[in-house]
């Protein structure tokens, strides 16, 4: 079963006609509890990696941005038993298509 669960800020105003559109069940976690959204902690601090928590987004250009992107959704992750993001999302649209 999917689902997305985001933290309580106002960007998910909207969230019943994200729910609607994506037809998926949608949550909030409780403040002051990263460990509910795990997945969204831990790319977090796979970011920080690149970005320091100090850095001025301002400095950071959007060929970056796509760079550190590009990095990231090619490297392997555990919860998708080893295989990248990339990989898992193209699997999926495979599959919709």
């Amino acid at each position: 079963i999917n689902t997305i669960t985001s933290d309580n800020g106002k960007e998910f105003a909207q969230h019943q006609e994200i729910s609607s559109a994506l037809e998926i069940d949608f949550f909030f976690a409780n403040p002051y509890s990263p460990w509910e959204r795990g997945a969204n902690e831990n790319l977090n601090g796979l970011i920080r990696q690149y970005i320091p928590k100090s850095s001025s987004f301002d400095e950071i250009t959007p060929e970056k941005i796509i760079e550190i992107q590009e990095k990231l959704n090619n490297r392997p992750r555990k919860r998708f038993n080893f295989e990248t993001p990339n990989f898992m999302f193209n699997q999926k649209v495979a599959f919709i298509t």
